[in-house]
């Protein structure tokens, strides 16, 4: 049975928190990769997005009407957004925070070897998608796949794990590849290219993502023949 349902009050409810959270993200990011846009859209980022996405809410419902997977695929995507901007978020965090420790950590930095270099980009990439990871959970359990089904939580965990250490693998690979052969040119710092790397890699995630948690992890449960 298809239960997917499209403008509850719910739905528009998660949307303002998700353009909440998009909106607080976005600052960390902008004082790292663009200082001067940070100095003018500080104090709107937050009220923007909250607008902004259930706006988005409200043309995926009508769309929806037509195309029945739009509406779970734009709340996916919203959640992928705010999941992307957290995974970048608490990169430029960690960035900011290895800047100010005195220590002189540079993301390039060789933390350990083996097999291949471990560098502290490796480690605060890592981090960073775990946390967005988790949140990521949450979100795609109880708003845009809508499964709060107790009796499976167990093994719908273990499934999520399994199904988000592929998108981390896919994740890690990719932004690692775009940051150690592209980190040296263009002009830009050491810390904006990791940016760059961690958008791409948290990107090229999402397909495998959506196929991964709608269709293993939060697949709806067949109905019983009558």
């Amino acid at each position: 049975m298809n239960t997917e349902h499209t403008g509850s009050r719910k739905d528009y409810f998660f949307g303002i928190a998700a353009g909440f959270f998009i909106g607080l993200f976005l600052i960390p990011i902008l004082k790292t990769t663009n200082p001067d846009i940070f100095e003018q859209l500080k104090y709107i980022l937050v009220p923007v997005f909250m607008v902004l996405v259930p706006i988005g809410l409200v043309i995926a419902s009508w769309i929806s009407q037509k195309i029945s997977i739009i509406w779970q695929l734009a709340k996916f995507l919203v959640i992928g957004v705010l999941n992307t901007l957290v995974d970048l978020g608490v990169l430029a965090f960690l960035f900011s925070l290895a800047s100010l420790s005195g220590a002189a950590i540079a993301s390039n930095d060789i933390l350990f070897t083996f097999l291949v270099p471990i560098t502290f980009f490796i480690l605060y990439k890592s981090i960073s998608f775990i946390i967005a990871n988790i949140n990521s959970y949450f979100w795609n359990k109880h708003w845009t796949f809508g499964t709060d089904n107790h009796k499976k939580t167990s093994a719908e965990f273990t499934q999520f794990f399994l199904v988000s250490l592929v998108g981390f693998a896919i994740n890690i690979i990719a932004s690692s590849l775009v940051f150690y052969f592209f980190h040296e040119i263009g002009g830009l710092t050491v810390d904006q290219w990791g940016l760059i790397g961690g958008a791409v890699g948290s990107i090229s995630g999402l397909a495998w993502n959506f196929i991964g948690y709608k269709f293993i992890v939060f697949k709806e449960p067949e109905s019983s023949p009558v």
